[in-house]
């Protein structure tokens, strides 16, 4: 069975599950590389862009003031290579090292999601709930090099910094600066 996505139901029951299908009757090899956000994220944005496929949000986020962020597949295509270009190039980063991402549900844990996926990064999500001593013991078992937060929660990774030899970069998410750390928005 099958859902319908906005009324849409051709994109979903014909192009995905009949691939779905053939792959399982052996009609079709699996791909030897899969990536989510240009197999899938970036094939939605060109058929938009091409009409085939009506725009819809690929991103919608609303917090309880009624703020509203809402991207569309090529926006979120878009920022998915800002930020994983922010990944690679400011942080350093490389297919298969690890990030630790401590973020509250703000729509910046949703791109880095993407941002991760597109460029081969593993990311390691937290709850903002962590103590300094559950986010060094993730460091540590991960050998995570970059580390992912909120003003609110950077002072805990600092209290641990001394122990955590294998982090390379800190990335901030929100509006100011903090010593030591890249700013994610400024960045983008």
């Amino acid at each position: 069975p099958s859902r319908r996505f906005h009324g849409n139901s051709r994109l979903l029951e014909s192009q995905i599950i009949s691939h779905y299908e053939s792959i399982n009757r052996g009609k079709k090899e699996l791909p030897e590389y899969f990536n989510f956000a240009s197999d899938v994220l970036d094939e939605w944005a060109r058929l938009e862009k091409d009409g085939r496929k009506p725009a819809n949000p690929a991103f919608w986020w609303v917090n309880a003031e009624g703020e509203e962020v809402k991207w569309s597949f090529e926006e979120l295509g878009s920022l998915s290579r800002k930020a994983a270009n922010v990944l690679s190039d400011a942080c350093g980063l490389q297919r298969g090292d690890r990030v630790v991402a401590v973020l509250p549900r703000v729509p910046e844990w949703w791109l880095l999601n993407v941002a991760c996926m597109r460029a081969g990064i593993v990311l390691i999500p937290g709850t903002s709930q962590l103590t300094a001593k559950d986010i060094l013991y993730r460091l540590q078992a991960s050998k995570a090099k970059c580390f992912v937060t909120d003003d609110a929660r950077a002072p805990a990774v600092e209290s641990v910094l001394p122990d955590s030899q294998f982090l390379k970069s800190k990335l901030i998410v929100g509006q100011g600066s903090r010593d030591g750390w890249l700013n994610l928005k400024e960045l983008l």
